[in-house]
């Protein structure tokens, strides 16, 4: 009779055991803003991660685009409820350093959950994007990106173009010929507008967006991109508008199909492009380095990296941050990132990836991969191709495209606009500082 209730309790209690697990996931949300092939990669890369322990299960989830994505956490940030992993284009950098407490810092996340961290192992033109003065990294970059000039090679032989332009005024010409010779509706174009025709053309010519270093040293800093350069180059894109000989393809990516289907054969955009490319072009194609004008000094210099990178918030628990610690520490396995670099066209994070794909021959088959590393170390960085960091700058980016547009529909001159994409954009800069002290 005695035995009855203590087995009755051992039953209860093995029970109990059986229904709980032996020890809770902790599972860690990662909102990102990739499409087509590259949120492949990402949900990859989370499951690969989760498969490699027991203890964090990371979840990816989609946002939008980078505005969209960057907006979406600092919302959530403030009504208490921010993921902790959000990945956020290059632009908003300025923004997310000046959000005190809503960040936790990449080198302080590392040192506290005591995983193997050196930043030197890290490519200098990427990390120095993201890091402090003093070289302490405060997000962990990801898909890092430079422009480059996609060809579709079987177009510019078609309509009779030798070789791949190098220079403006080789692309206008060629661009003449591939409408002539049936790209009707657009003889070259881009993505990404301000990205491509402001930031990357004055890296790539060694003139300064901003004084201030561009705003990498100091939020003080003014607009300078209304130079008779600048001027130049808009009114050349305005002219061959009128024709479609260049035709311009909006804000942001979505343009990018144009390429993949044909009708534009020279387009200028991300090298974070190539996954697509590879997937959907059905013409032999490459990628070559973004064109310059011959006439400029010292021209081409260097181009600035693009993409983004991810940002940890404030906020978490210590067991959290300690998965997300590991997260990133599996990310930077040299293995894994030579082969996202070889697969997305992801620019490789750490120097020994890098090192590891040459050593590998991959460039010698793939040079299309190698492309924007050589624009990144064409030549030294100067002040005004280290980079970029201004405040407000999502949302002056906008301002930007929108006097670009103005210009390209006929309703100002090139100089009226530029003007005024400078005047807006300082007044915008000055607010950012205001908040930023």
């Amino acid at each position: 009779m005695m035995l009855r209730p203590f087995g009755l309790a051992s039953a209860l209690a093995t029970a109990l055991a059986l229904a709980t697990p032996a020890h809770a996931v902790t599972e860690l949300q990662w909102w990102h803003a990739m499409t087509g092939a590259n949120n492949d990669v990402v949900n990859k890369l989370a499951a690969e991660f989760n498969a490699s322990q027991s203890d964090y299960k990371v979840m990816p989830s989609f946002k939008g685009g980078y505005p969209d994505t960057m907006n979406a956490g600092i919302a959530a940030f403030r009504a208490g409820n921010a993921p902790h992993i959000i990945q956020v284009f290059e632009v908003g950098t300025a923004t997310m350093m000046s959000a005190t407490g809503a960040i936790k810092p990449v080198y302080q996340l590392m040192k506290d959950a005591g995983e193997p961290f050196d930043p030197k192992a890290y490519l200098p033109t990427i990390t120095g994007y993201y890091s402090t003065s003093k070289g302490e990294m405060l997000s962990f970059p990801f898909n890092s990106s430079s422009t480059v000039m996609w060809i579709n090679k079987d177009g510019l032989k078609k309509a009779g173009v030798a070789e791949i332009p190098k220079t403006w005024p080789e692309v206008f010409e060629a661009a003449k010929k591939l409408k002539a010779a049936g790209h009707a509706t657009c003889g070259f174009s881009n993505a990404w507008a301000s990205w491509v025709h402001i930031e990357q053309f004055s890296a790539w010519h060694n003139v300064a967006i901003g004084t201030k270093a561009n705003g990498l040293d100091g939020f003080d800093t003014e607009l300078k991109f209304n130079s008779p350069l600048h001027v130049k180059h808009l009114q050349n894109l305005i002219d061959l508008q009128k024709d479609k000989t260049y035709d311009y393809a909006g804000r942001a990516n979505a343009g990018e199909a144009r390429f993949g289907s044909g009708e534009c054969a020279i387009f200028l955009t991300s090298s974070g492009y190539y996954g697509t490319a590879k997937g959907t072009a059905k013409f032999d194609f490459t990628a070559a380095p973004m064109p310059y004008y011959p006439d400029v000094a010292g021209a081409p210099q260097n181009s600035i990296i693009g993409g983004a990178s991810l940002w940890v918030m404030g906020g978490k628990k210590p067991e959290e941050y300690k998965g997300v610690a590991k997260f990133f520490a599996f990310l930077s396995d040299t293995n894994r990132q030579a082969r996202l670099h070889q697969e997305s066209g992801y620019l490789p994070i750490t120097k020994a990836a890098y090192d590891k794909t040459k050593a590998d021959g991959f460039y010698e088959k793939n040079p299309i991969l190698e492309t924007p590393l050589k624009e990144l170390t064409n030549k030294e960085p100067t002040e005004n191709s280290r980079g970029l960091r201004f405040g407000n700058m999502v949302q002056m980016r906008d301002v930007w495209a929108e006097e670009m547009e103005a210009a390209l529909a006929g309703k100002k001159t090139a100089q009226e606009a530029l003007d005024a994409a400078v005047s807006r954009g300082n007044a915008m800069l000055r607010t950012f500082e205001k908040t930023a002290k």
